[in-house]
């Protein structure tokens, strides 16, 4: 617990109260229900304002992957819920390696479904659990703080800097009311909550979106998509990922639906490979090799017959 008194955080735009639903709870349910979709509609614009810098992030991401480096999200309350979630569906979306994207959270995993209250104001907490994991140079550190001033979060960057790892801070106020030292600083400019205070609102779904179009760029610029169609994935696992890997490989190379469900089959499962067996005459060993040489599916399908 904090003792004394802490700062005065009145003057941050999400602590601020919102005057537009001042009478919130004096409104009928349908009114009530207007008065916040008025205040969500705000929320896109507040991402599309952050596009150069949510770009810049998405090419220091890429980089730092390209040598070989791991994404850290640190965050805490509803932003470290976010991050584990964006975190999680990496894998099974894109076919990445859990170890490559990872989440911290204060307080730990059971913060994920409890709140641990006092947790982030520990600014040492996460640059231990990120030295636990091995934190170096050429990997990048996203801290999410809402309101910008979560000492985990900033202790998470700090701690990245000495180390030389890149660095990214996305909060929901502007620079001057919370100030950053990152690499690239993204502010999602949502203003006061409908709940004074509760970031949950639309703080937390402007984070959700900008974690979202940060994540699926990267993946995009890893060769990840082909088209707008996810590419890399093993359809092996279940009846739903057969059905979709054929229709991939069925749509992609114009075999019918039997003869695509057999280059899937024979290809263990891997679309990319499936196609470029299929497109290029190849077998499925030569197929697998060259894509990785290649990187993507579009560059490997524009390769010279080998």
């Amino acid at each position: 617990m904090t003792s004394g008194l802490p700062a005065d955080r009145s003057g941050i735009d999400t602590e601020r109260a919102n005057e537009n639903t001042a009478e919130l709870d004096a409104l009928s349910l349908a009114d009530a229900f207007d008065c916040l979709q008025a205040e969500d509609d705000g929320v896109a614009r507040a991402v599309a304002g952050a596009k150069a810098e949510l770009v810049a992030a998405v090419e220091l991401a890429e980089a730092r992957w390209r040598r070989g480096g791991r994404i850290f999200y640190v965050g805490a309350g509803t932003s470290g819920r976010l991050a584990a979630l964006d975190a999680a569906e990496l894998p099974p979306t894109f076919q990445t390696d859990p170890e490559r994207v990872q989440f911290l959270i204060a307080g730990g995993e059971r913060a994920l479904v409890r709140s641990v209250e006092g947790a982030e104001d520990s600014a040492e907490a996460a640059a231990e659990e990120l030295d636990e994991r091995g934190l170096g140079a050429d990997d990048l550190v996203l801290g999410i703080a809402a309101g910008g001033s979560t000492p985990y979060v900033h202790g998470a960057l700090r701690h990245a800097r000495e180390i030389g790892a890149a660095t990214v801070f996305l909060a929901c106020v502007p620079r001057e009311q919370a100030g950053d030292d990152a690499d690239v600083s993204i502010r999602l400019l949502t203003g006061p909550e409908p709940i004074v205070g509760s970031t949950r609102m639309k703080a937390g779904t402007a984070t959700k979106l900008a974690l979202n179009r940060f994540s699926t760029l990267l993946m995009v610029r890893l060769g990840k998509v082909h088209g707008n169609r996810m590419v890399d994935v093993r359809a092996l696992a279940n009846a739903k990922l057969v059905d979709r890997g054929t229709r991939l490989v069925a749509e992609l190379t114009g075999l019918d639906r039997e003869a695509a469900h057999a280059a899937l089959i024979a290809a263990d499962g891997r679309v990319p490979v499936a196609v470029l067996m299929v497109r290029r005459g190849l077998s499925a060993a030569v197929a697998a090799a060259s894509l990785e040489r290649a990187g993507s599916l579009r560059v490997a399908l524009a390769g010279e017959p080998e």
